[in-house]
């Protein structure tokens, strides 16, 4: 149902040209010495890195990927100056509720190809259709098919006032949002920006509800035992990753436009920058394919290089890092929309449940066993039943 005529069709297209760039670029890739015995703590191991590569050029099928994203019915409008690519997925179910999810950063709504049908018709996948979602999955400004942008400023708050507009022109007044990574940050900030809107807000992880300092003893005592070893934990896992896993956070934070130079230039480059993070933050041994599908993460890898949208994406640290007034403090900032947390093991910033408590409405709190940074590809089932489940506790308590 699209209501306005500013929202026009969109089909992935990518020409045969790229294709054979990308296949040159990788068959004239300059590969850096290799250092003995080093393993992934000095980042991707160049031996695991010429594999994927080869992978890529010689056996991984962008047309079959193509085809699996044209599958979903996609679109674009021009919002506040920038184009927003999306894909528009409404259930069968007529009563089915609004819902928009939103990828983050090194993702993509490649990260939703899982959970789309699960969320839309859920009666084809074992599910009670009462719990239909009619889906949006936005691209950010910035990312993928909604970049490059051409203007500054395009933080999580004017991320989320766009998704407001854009659910507007879909005839959505009241919707619900889930998100992780920035697109967790995107998503609170819709629940709080439009509280009258948004019925709730489903995240898998909560920026700034993490242990950043070391506890003192103090705080520690003000806790029941749980919380008390959660805090401890939270606060290890801070410190080990502003220690040794920051690194691209800072560039992306300071100088996003000087390692864009050479993500955009070598594809090599950008299947590494973000190769390592799905290594990193999912809950895997040693490789992130024990995860993640190794397929996936090509698609996913492809849509930064085929968009050149390195540099643009990566600018949503900066704009966070420089935000001013409002928009500075937007993180702590109160909010009332009823929120749901789920929890994955080896995410690696882990929300605290009294820190949450103190800024966020939270009427679910879910641990899981297993599962990481991108839950709807690692663990797609957890996620979805763990949104379902949100929902309808909501529509239980008469809010719809």
């Amino acid at each position: 149902m699209i209501s306005s005529p500013a929202v026009e069709p969109f089909r992935v297209s990518v020409p045969q040209s790229d294709l054979d760039d990308l296949h040159d670029r990788l068959d004239r890739t300059r590969w850096p010495a290799e250092l003995p015995g080093a393993g992934w703590e000095y980042g991707v191991p160049t031996a695991y890195l010429r594999d994927l590569a080869h992978y890529w050029r010689h056996r991984y099928d962008w047309r079959a990927a193509e085809a699996q994203l044209n599958a979903w019915p996609q679109f674009t409008t021009v919002i506040d100056g920038a184009r927003v690519h999306f894909a528009h997925i409404r259930s069968p179910e007529p009563d089915a509720t609004p819902l928009v999810i939103t990828h983050g950063w090194p993702g993509s709504i490649v990260e939703f190809l899982d959970v789309v049908g699960p969320l839309t018709d859920p009666a084809a996948h074992g599910g009670d259709p009462a719990d239909a979602f009619h889906v949006v999955v936005p691209s950010v400004p910035g990312f993928g098919f909604s970049g490059p942008t051409a203007a500054p400023g395009w933080e999580a708050g004017r991320v989320a006032d766009a998704w407001a507009e854009l659910m507007s022109r879909l005839g959505y007044e009241r919707f619900g949002a889930q998100g992780g990574d920035w697109g967790a940050a995107i998503s609170r900030e819709l629940g709080r920006g439009h509280p009258g809107r948004v019925i709730g807000v489903h995240l898998n992880l909560l920026p700034g509800a993490q242990q950043t300092t070391e506890p003192t003893a103090e705080e520690l005592a003000a806790l029941d035992p749980e919380e008390r070893a959660h805090t401890l934990d939270s606060w290890r896992r801070w410190a080990a990753w502003s220690r040794e896993s920051t690194g691209y956070a800072v560039l992306q934070s300071s100088r996003p436009h000087t390692p864009g130079y050479a993500l955009t230039d070598s594809p090599v480059g950008q299947l590494a920058w973000i190769v390592e993070k799905f290594q990193e933050w999912t809950d895997s041994a040693e490789l992130p394919e024990e995860a993640v599908d190794r397929d996936r993460m090509l698609t996913d890898v492809m849509l930064y290089w085929l968009t050149g949208t390195a540099a643009s994406s990566a600018r949503i640290y900066y704009e966070r890092a420089h935000a001013t007034g409002s928009r500075a403090a937007a993180p702590t900032r109160p909010s009332t929309a009823p929120t749901a947390l789920a929890l994955f093991p080896a995410e690696p910033q882990r929300p605290l449940r009294h820190k949450a408590d103190r800024t966020e409405n939270i009427v679910r709190w879910t641990e899981f066993d297993r599962g990481g940074h991108f839950p709807a590809m690692e663990e797609p089932d957890l996620l979805v039943g763990d949104v379902r489940a949100f929902f309808r506790q909501l529509r239980e308590q008469g809010v719809r």
